[in-house]
């Protein structure tokens, strides 16, 4: 039975959980369930966990007391005796609850207009209200921490040691809940949490249906949220944090500093106080600086005033963090704003509407820089989720296959400075964890 995350259904929500058909629910249910059963593999490839396990299946029974889980060929690692490990049990719910709620209660809700700018937060809004996420009275102590999963050890041992500082100062931690830069800060702040007696200390996972396979929620996780799409998962990492820490990452990683930078540049948000920190160990200094550089030459110096970098100071970035939190809190207390909910940054739509990564979506962007700072970053944060599209989401990797590399065109000077960025990604293996040679999905034309 689910434990306070949904407990009964309509026979209208079981027959749509049920069907695989048009409007029918099972495949995504099938494939977020997979993802949280399937926590711990050591794959980014969603096609092989989908092949792996291509003979699970999971359906719902209907009885007078509340639903129940039937499911089949799971993956074992769940299991301890025969008996369903309880954190993942919970995960497991999540799932169905987010499901039925935005694929169904969601799109039929009054109120919901998913064609304006204000309906798509409100959105973003209820669904985290309905997952228990938004709660009143709490402090403006989230921080959340983005990176990537495909990281050196060193990088994943810092990420840790600044998660365990950030919890010494009971800050609660959010993440994409994958592996990599997304465990080792919950990993470090529950440890730090255990310190301090802190009993309710909170690590939040946000993720969507085309990531979740390759990137399933990790161990630490004691909140899970499913967004419907990768905007919305981003908007709502962007409206619940109080401050944001950014470790070494690959191409997703670069689509979520661009989302973010692309959002603070707007001149409506320029005096918002937005906690930003670039960190990480000092063996990747060379990294922040390509990064740093980059920004600079792509955005240009007003967008570099929005984070800070500080390189091999665990200690350092948490105090840092700490300090600017108690920032927003005055803040909000004086413009009277809510704590759980970031509702005065603006957010213009390019950034929300759904980016589909095709050969024509790819090569239509338009990339130059005498486009508004907020637009150029919008369109280049469309480039890096495209990538991100073809490494591991299987529309992705599937349309590679058919035609071939993603082709991106723009100003020559920019498309070379996104060249040496995706160049030093795949030196240093922040591509991909499959083991194999990366294969780029994309070609730069320069």
């Amino acid at each position: 039975m689910p434990e306070g995350s949904l407990e009964v259904l309509s026979r209208q929500e079981v027959e749509r959980l049920r069907s695989a058909g048009d409007g029918g629910q099972n495949e995504m249910l099938r494939r977020c369930a997979l993802a949280v059963l399937n926590t711990g593999h050591k794959t980014d490839d969603t096609r092989a966990v989908l092949a792996r396990y291509r003979d699970f299946a999971i359906d719902i029974v209907q009885q007078d007391r509340g639903v129940k889980l039937a499911l089949s060929n799971p993956p074992s690692q769940a299991f301890v005796d025969g008996q369903m490990i309880r954190g993942i049990r919970e995960l497991l719910f999540a799932v169905l609850r987010d499901v039925v709620y935005c694929s169904g209660q969601l799109l039929s809700g009054d109120g919901v207009d998913l064609s304006t700018s204000e309906g798509i937060t409100n959105a973003v809004f209820l669904i985290l209200r309905n997952a228990g996420a938004i709660r009143a009275g709490t402090d403006t102590d989230l921080v959340v921490c983005w990176g990537g999963h495909a990281i050196s050890r060193e990088e994943y041992d810092y990420s840790k040691q600044v998660g365990y500082q950030l919890g010494l100062r009971k800050l609660n931690v959010c993440t994409g809940c994958g592996g990599g830069a997304m465990k080792g800060p919950m990993k470090g702040a529950a440890i730090a949490h255990a310190k301090q007696r802190v009993r309710d200390g909170r690590y939040l996972g946000l993720t969507e249906p085309t990531i979740i396979a390759a990137e399933s929620p990790n161990p630490i996780v004691n909140e899970l949220v499913i967004l419907p799409d990768m905007e919305k998962r981003l908007e709502a990492f962007v409206r619940v944090a109080h401050a944001i820490v950014i470790f070494p990452g690959g191409a997703g990683t670069a689509e979520e500093i661009l989302f973010l930078l692309g959002i603070l540049s707007h001149p409506d948000n320029q005096e918002l106080p937005f906690p930003l920190v670039l960190t990480g160990p000092e063996s990747s200094r060379g990294y922040l600086e390509m990064i740093d550089s980059f920004i600079l030459k792509a955005l240009g110096p007003g967008a570099q005033r929005h984070y800070r970098v500080i390189v091999g100071d665990p200690d350092a970035v948490a105090a840092d963090v700490a300090g600017a939190c108690a920032s927003v809190r005055r803040f909000r207390r004086e413009h009277s704003d809510a704590y759980f909910f970031n509702w005065r940054l603006r957010v213009e739509s390019v950034f929300q509407q759904p980016f589909v990564a095709t050969h024509e979506s790819m090569e239509q962007l338009a990339l130059t820089r005498d486009l508004p700072r907020h637009e150029l970053a919008a369109n280049l944060r469309r480039v890096f989720s495209g990538i991100v599209s073809g490494n591991i989401r299987v529309e992705g990797q599937q349309a590679i296959e058919a035609r071939g590399p993603f082709q991106i065109r723009g100003e020559a000077e920019l498309m070379g400075e996104i060249d040496h960025v995706l160049q030093a990604f795949v030196r240093e293996q922040r591509m991909s964890l499959s083991g194999r040679a990366y294969q780029p999905c994309y070609r730069v034309i320069v």
